[in-house]
Order: C-alpha cells, then sequence, then structure tokens
C-alpha cells in the first residue's frame, strides 16, 4: 500500500466519480459515517489511500489531480460497528461505489468482496441516434434476456453471443424486425452478483435480479470487457441502443431498486451497509439489527431517505440521458411506493418520478406486488402516470382457455382493457401491459405440456416456483409424440398468443415463445444460465412463428384493436358481444357459468382518438369468435344496426345524412389452423352466414363495410 494523501477539497455534487482534463472528482453519500477513505487500485491490485477531508450535507467529496478513465477504485468507511442502532461501519472492506458506472474485479482476486469501481469517460458519438418514440397504445413489447437470447445464435459471430454487441448484430436485429415487435424488454442490465447460497449449489444468478451497480452495465454481458477491456461496456451499452433504435425498437430496462444484492443481516458488506446502512434499508424500528423485507431477497431500499431516492433518481436519468433507453419496467414495484412502511400511491417515490421532467415523459412500467405485507397485491392503485404488469389478465387468460366454468365476464373485462382496475383513476387501456408468459414462469410451450413445475435442476427440491400455474398437460406431462395432444398443444399457443396480440392494452410477449421454445417444465429458472434458458434456433416451430408474426401485423394494421379508451360510456358504441347464435349477449347469458363461448365486434370506424386530425380513423370492423368449449361450434354472423345509429356525427355541427350499410366479413386467422400461410381465399361471409370455431380455438374476421341501395 502507497503513502497516504490528502485529495483537493472537489465538489460534493454529482455523486460518484466525475472524470476531466486535469483528474477527477469523488464523492460518496453517508449521513452517519466519521470518516471516508478513498482507494485507489493500480493495474497489479495495489491500493492508494486518499484521505476526504471535505463533508457537505452528508456527502464526502474530493479532487484527485492525474486520475484518467479507467481508474480502478473503491471507498473505506469508517463509523461505529453497532447493529443494534442500525450501524455497520467496517473500514477494513473494501466497499464499491454506489454511483460507479463500470465494475470490475480487483486485479489478482477473484472473489465478490474483491469488487472495484472504474471511472469512465461518458464521451459517446450520438449523432444519427432517433428515439423512435412509440406511443404506449401502438407498442408491442418483447421481454428477453441479453445474454439467453443470443448465446446460441448461428447467425452471431461466437465472439460476441452472450452480449450487448450480440444483440445490437444484424441478425438479432432482423429477427426483431421481422416479428414486428416494437420494443424490448431488457432483463435487468444494472450489474448484479449471484447470491451465496445460489453459488453453492454451482448456479449463478442468471436473471439477475440481485443489483449492485445501478448506474454500470452488468460487465457480464461486455464483449469488451471480454477482450480487456473493462470500461468498454459502457460504450458497448450504447452501441447496442443505438443499433436497435436504428431498426425503430425501443429499449426498455427491467430494474430492481426495491432491494440490493447485500441480503439480509447475514449477507456479504461490499456496498451499501458499509456505507450507511441506516439511511440505505428499511430497518425493523423494534431491532435496527433487523432488515424490513417486503422483497424475499433479505432487505429493501428505504425509499423514505432522501439518499436513496437522490440515488434512484440519479440512475433513473443515467440511463435515460447518457444511455438513451426509452423507458422502465420496476420490479417489486410495491416496495418503492412503501410510505412509512405502507404502499401510497402519493410515496415520495412516485411524487418525485411524476415531477421529473425527464423521467415522467418515459415509459414507466410496475410490477404491482411485493411480498409479505397485507397490501403486497397492489395491481391497479399505481399512479396515472404508470402502467402495470396485469398479472389479472395473465391467470383469467390462462384459465379461460382451459375451459373453467363461470369465467367470461371477467375474461370479457381482461380482453378489453380491464376497465375495472385502470377506467376509474385517469388511466387508460394501455395502463394494462397484457401478458400470458413472461420470464418468471412457465414458457408458453411449456404451458400447454406440464400441470405441474419441473423445477429439480435448481437444487430447492423443486420446493422454488409457484404452483399456480393454471397450465394443462392436455393428457401427458411433458414431452410426447401423440398427434392428438400435440395438435391439441400447438392449438392452444395459437389461441393464447392471438388473445394476447387482440386484446386491448399493451401485449407483452416473452422471447421464444414465437419459436416453440421449452424449459423442461422448469418455472423459475433464475439461476439456469444454460440450455435450460437460452434460446435454441436450431430447434424452431417455423409455424408458430409465422403465425406470430401474421399476429403483429395484425394488430399494428388495425387501430380498432389499439384503443385509447375505455368502451364505457359514451364509447360503449364501439364494442357489441354475442352469443355463438348471433344474438345480443343477455344478463342470463353472462350469468350463465357454462358460457364459454362468445363474439365480440369491433367497430373499425369509432375510435376519435386515432386519427391524426380529430377524425376517426377509418379501418376493418372486426369480428373475434372465441369458443372455449371442447367441441366446435357455428358461429352465426350477427345483423348489425345501420351504421348511422350507430355512430356519432364526424362534425357534430354538421348531421351526417342516414345510411344503410352491410359488413361482408372474410377469415383473418383461424387458430385452429396450423398452416404458416394466411388461411386460403374463402368466400365474404354476410349476416346470418356462419363461420365454425374449433373448440377452445378462435377465428378472427375482417369486416368491410358495402352501402345498401
Amino acid at each position: 500500500m502507497a503513502s497516504m494523501q490528502i485529495a483537493l477539497p472537489g465538489q460534493p455534487l454529482p455523486l460518484g466519480a466525475t472524470v476531466d482534463a486535469d483528474g477527477a472528482n469523488f464523492s460518496i453519500a453517508s449521513a452517519t459515517a466519521e470518516a471516508a477513505t478513498l482507494c485507489l487500485i493500480d493495474s497489479h491490485g495495489r491500493e492508494e489511500q486518499v484521505t476526504l477531508r471535505e463533508r457537505d450535507f452528508g456527502v464526502w467529496h474530493g479532487y484527485v489531480p492525474g486520475v484518467r478513465a479507467g481508474q480502478r477504485y473503491g471507498y473505506r468507511v469508517d463509523g461505529p460497528a453497532d447493529p443494534a442502532r442500525g450501524l455497520r461501519f467496517d473500514p477494513s472492506r473494501l466497499l464499491v461505489d454506489p454511483y460507479a458506472r463500470a465494475i470490475d474485479q480487483r486485479p489478482g482476486t477473484d472473489s465478490t468482496g474483491a469488487l472495484v469501481s472504474l471511472a469512465v469517460d461518458d464521451a459517446f458519438d450520438w449523432s444519427g441516434d432517433v428515439r423512435p418514440g412509440t406511443p404506449l397504445a401502438d407498442s408491442v413489447i418483447y421481454e428477453l434476456h441479453v445474454k439467453g437470447f443470443t448465446a446460441r445464435h448461428p447467425g452471431i459471430p461466437e465472439e460476441i453471443r452472450g452480449t450487448y454487441a450480440g444483440l445490437a448484430h444484424p441478425a438479432a436485429l432482423e429477427h426483431l424486425v421481422d416479428l414486428g415487435v416494437t420494443a424490448v424488454e431488457l432483463l435487468p442490465v444494472p450489474h448484479h452478483l449471484t447470491e451465496p447460497a445460489v453459488r453453492a449449489r454451482g448456479l449463478v444468478n442468471y436473471w439477475g435480479y440481485n443489483t449492485l451497480g445501478f448506474f454500470a452495465p452488468h460487465a457480464g454481458y461486455s464483449a469488451s470487457v471480454r477482450s480487456g477491456n473493462a470500461t468498454g461496456v459502457v460504450a458497448e451499452f450504447k452501441q447496442m441502443v443505438r443499433a436497435l433504435h436504428g431498426a425503430g425498437i425501443e429499449v426498455i430496462l427491467d430494474v430492481v431498486y426495491n432491494h440490493t444484492c447485500e441480503g439480509g443481516a447475514d449477507g456479504p458488506t461490499i456496498s451499501f451497509r458499509g456505507i450507511d446502512n441506516l439511511n440505505y434499508y428499511r430497518l425493523d424500528p423494534d431491532d435496527r439489527a433487523a432488515y424490513v423485507d417486503t422483497t424475499g431477497c433479505g432487505n429493501c431500499l428505504n425509499t423514505d431517505s432522501v439518499i436513496v431516492l437522490r440515488m434512484i433518481m440519479d440512475s433513473l436519468r443515467t440511463w435515460v440521458e447518457q444511455m438513451h433507453v426509452d423507458g422502465f419496467r420496476f420490479d417489486l414495484a410495491a416496495t418503492l411506493g412503501r410510505r412509512d412502511g405502507t404502499f401510497s400511491r402519493t410515496s415520495p417515490f412516485f411524487d418525485c418520478i411524476a415531477q421529473d421532467p425527464i423521467l415522467s415523459t418515459v415509459k414507466l412500467i410496475a410490477e404491482p406486488w411485493d411480498v409479505g405485507q397485507p397490501d403486497s397485491y397492489d395491481i391497479g392503485r399505481f399512479p396515472a402516470l404508470w402502467s402495470e404488469w396485469n398479472g389479472s389478465y395473465r391467470d383469467t387468460v390462462r384459465d379461460y382457455w382451459r375451459s373453467t366454468a363461470g369465467l367470461l365476464p371477467r375474461f370479457a373485462t381482461r380482453i378489453t382493457g380491464s376497465s375495472d382496475l385502470y377506467g376509474g383513476s385517469l388511466r387508460r387501456p394501455s395502463a394494462s401491459v397484457n401478458f400470458v408468459t413472461a420470464h418468471d414462469g412457465f414458457t408458453l410451450r411449456d404451458l400447454v405440456s406440464y400441470d405441474a413445475k419441473h423445477n429439480q435442476a435448481n437444487g430447492e427440491g423443486n420446493r422454488d416456483g409457484t404452483d399456480a400455474n393454471y397450465s394443462w398437460n392436455r393428457g401427458v406431462e411433458g414431452p410426447t409424440d401423440d398427434p392428438a395432444i400435440l395438435d391439441a398443444r400447438s392449438r392452444a399457443q395459437r389461441t393464447m398468443l392471438t388473445t394476447l396480440l387482440t386484446s386491448f392494452g399493451v401485449p407483452m410477449l416473452l422471447a421464444g415463445d414465437e419459436l416453440g421454445r421449452t424449459q423442461q417444465g422448469n418455472n423459475n429458472a433464475y439461476c439456469q444460465d444454460n440450455g435450460i434458458s437460452w434460446l435454441d434456433w436450431s430447434d424452431i416451430d417455423h409455424d408458430l412463428l409465422a403465425f406470430t408474426r401474421r399476429l403483429i401485423a395484425l394488430r399494428r394494421a388495425h387501430p380498432a384493436l389499439r384503443r385509447r379508451r375505455f368502451l364505457t360510456g359514451a364509447q360503449a358504441s364501439q364494442v357489441d358481444w354475442f352469443t355463438p347464435a348471433g344474438v345480443p349477449m343477455s344478463q342470463a347469458d353472462w350469468a350463465n357459468p357454462d358460457s364459454r363461448a362468445v363474439a365480440v365486434y369491433l367497430d373499425g370506424q369509432d375510435d376519435p382518438d386515432v386519427g391524426p386530425d380529430g377524425r376517426p380513423l377509418l379501418d376493418d370492423d372486426l369480428l373475434l369468435c372465441m369458443n372455449a368449449w371442447w367441441e366446435p361450434i357455428d358461429f352465426t354472423i350477427p345483423m348489425l344496426p345501420p351504421v348511422n345509429l350507430r355512430l356519432p356525427p364526424v362534425e357534430p355541427t354538421l348531421p351526417r345524412e342516414a345510411e344503410d350499410t352491410s359488413t361482408s366479413w372474410t377469415i383473418a386467422i383461424d387458430t385452429a389452423e396450423r398452416s404458416s400461410e394466411p388461411p386460403a381465399p374463402t368466400p365474404s361471409l354476410a349476416p346470418g352466414g356462419s363461420v365454425r370455431v374449433a373448440g377452445r380455438s378462435m377465428v378472427v374476421l375482417l369486416g368491410s363495410r358495402t352501402h345498401i341501395a
């Protein structure tokens, strides 16, 4: 260790390491520390200590001349070691800067206790980068894992598979563009660690929900880091974002601000705990040696603390301003909205987001629950600015297509935007992020192939993962050669995808579902950094892929499927519900628990929010015939009233002349058909005609209006 030196005063803000032409400013927040020492690490792992003597409003800071980008550093922070008072200082530990822009191993070590921060030059040429700016209502989100999506892609050079550079490769972009998605939602890419208990089983935290560096892209996904350029991870991430934007695709980050990688009281001290445990974490008021845990991960960040709120806001702004991302999905967001421990839509966190001129303009998606509290399930309770993962949509759609009795009214509410959850709080259907599958749970193929989870590979005795899967194996658990079962499973996948892509709200697809990906029945593959989780590009269901492309294209072509308003009040005329016999659904029909089939008519010419000039944007009408019975049903095409009785005048001051119209219908999607090609042209169907809908399947018809002479 070199001799001690003293830093120049420097500036308290911005926090972190800020490099300029002459050196670097270092700043770290700790309201309870008694001393803070900056430790500069050379290429051999040797440490030079620099005393920070300046402290302003709980921020220790100093300027060190001669420091350049790429400098490895850490902190030793001193103060009382008194867990009963919530104080856990230990200057023997080298701590990672909470604001580190990149994180690396200390040279000569390979343990998580020897991680160091890196000073980074943020300069990057963003010229030509254009944010796609896709309206939320028009978005199709694709949830993917950077490594899992690219690790086995044959079109990506082997040396960049599993990396940000791999996701930016034309072969990866081609799939996303051809599929038609508008945004990728990346599983956590801020730098994360594996929990000690998981490492002890020889596994890793593959999903990444165990954050250490809220400002630092994960080094394990960097081709630059592989080649020895530790700070190149930042530029590589930016290049990936620029490439995705160039393909018209937005980047949404799955972020984990609810807890950190340090776990509970017996967890490792790596950063926050050793810097200011009392402020960073929510502690048990009756026992400050214990941590409040609403995350199931041993701790939760204290969003009542100014230090934590500032860190979260600074982190989010860094990802938006410096890294050009387009939005965020917040893991266990209910924890972030807790005020004195209770969930509140007026919590400091929500208020900070709402007033921020940058963050209030990006996409904000909540996972609207946490764990272990009476108010842990907060779906529908988030502020108007937010969208939410709609877990009720997922469960209802899965259960309805298992032919469960009594679900039709709930199913109808879910596929039309869940107005019961979002309609009364100044929100729109886009508040509902609809999904049938996500990273947490079965893949779509496994959802129709397994009745129970099969998580033995996780090493937890198959106790982990949910048992509430609403799945059905169609008669055989797992793989089978039975053609009837395989046909039923294929139909079920197509039917649930069609439901998802024709529902009001924002659809989210799980990467690989369009390929027929399986996790072999594992519904909690968080620790499987291998073929269980990676997409297998050599085993693709090409029919399903082509079908999914057609579905997304159908949604993007028809504004009637992307409603910006709930179909209530004055908007109710835009939808009609019919029995398979073609007559309007009655209250008795809705109340009948055996009602498992319905036709939904969507008026394609009556959404005043769609037209840029305020006028309705003309579109085809749609008729969705849904049959959750196990036997086929012949649906009668309903008779519809003349258009002038359904549409308000285009100009309120200019009454429209009455006109009689009729609608002729053609089949656009039939989920009973396996072929990758669109249905063969069929004669147009007139009102009173019929269309056969196979058991547990649906048919989408497009209607064009003709004037009656």
